[in-house]
């Protein structure tokens, strides 16, 4: 078995309980059905990422059946929960965690409206601001790939790079998100499913009215520079 310091040790126990934690999240937003989506993250310190089991039911996924693996997808041998399966989506989490080193958390669902878009193979355009705030722009679609090897990761990372969403909508599948941590890339998850479901309402009704692009990068500024409060103990 692969050996870690005791730092090493806590933090990946912390990382199995909040990825274990995080899928009830996708539950609860109604972002999942049955056993599939996942959620991911890097553990802070390692070269390694926690993802969750293929095919468990999620009243069934706790710490310890959390699977543990390096960054090329290989489940670390005599980790707590190496007796099963990793998630299918495994090889395309660890090809983004390779290419992005600044992705702390990926998460992958087949939630109902972002997913309609993915099968139309259109980009969610930016017509909202609270859409402007979380991810910047459209969230784009990235092309068509077969689960069980890192292609997805490839096209997740080829439509991303350089692009200030954090969402990509896989053409024929589903949204995948990234974040700096996996909570962070829950709620763009989160936050996919209800712009992408806003905006296919609002196009029901008649034709969608476009933000400037100046008013769009003012919106993001704020969000992610103003908005919020400041850690604690911050000047």
């Amino acid at each position: 078995m692969t050996s870690f310091t005791a730092e090493q040790v806590s933090a990946i126990r912390k990382s199995r309980e909040r990825v274990a934690k995080l899928h009830g999240e996708l539950t609860r937003y109604g972002l999942v059905v049955w056993t599939g989506g996942n959620v991911s993250e890097r553990v802070p310190g390692t070269q390694h990422f926690v993802i969750k089991p293929s095919g468990v039911d999620y009243d069934d996924l706790t710490p310890d059946n959390m699977i543990l693996c390096d960054l090329d997808g290989n489940v670390v041998p005599g980790s707590p929960g190496s007796d099963r399966s990793p998630s299918s989506d495994t090889a395309a989490h660890a090809y983004v965690y390779r290419a992005m080193p600044h992705v702390g958390g990926v998460v992958h669902t087949h939630s109902t409206y972002a997913t309609a878009w993915a099968a139309r193979n259109e980009p969610i355009p930016c017509h909202i601001t609270g859409m402007a705030d979380e991810f910047g722009g459209e969230i784009p679609v990235g092309p068509f790939a077969i689960i069980g090897d890192d292609s997805i990761g490839r096209g997740i990372v080829a439509t991303l790079e350089g692009h200030r969403s954090r969402a990509v909508l896989m053409a024929n599948h589903g949204p995948f998100t990234i974040g700096k941590d996996a909570r962070d890339a829950v709620k763009a998850a989160v936050m996919c499913e209800d712009v992408a479901r806003t905006t296919h309402i609002a196009r029901q009704l008649g034709e969608l009215v476009e933000i400037p692009q100046e008013k769009i990068d003012a919106l993001f500024d704020r969000y992610q520079n103003v908005y919020g409060q400041k850690p604690q103990g911050g000047m």
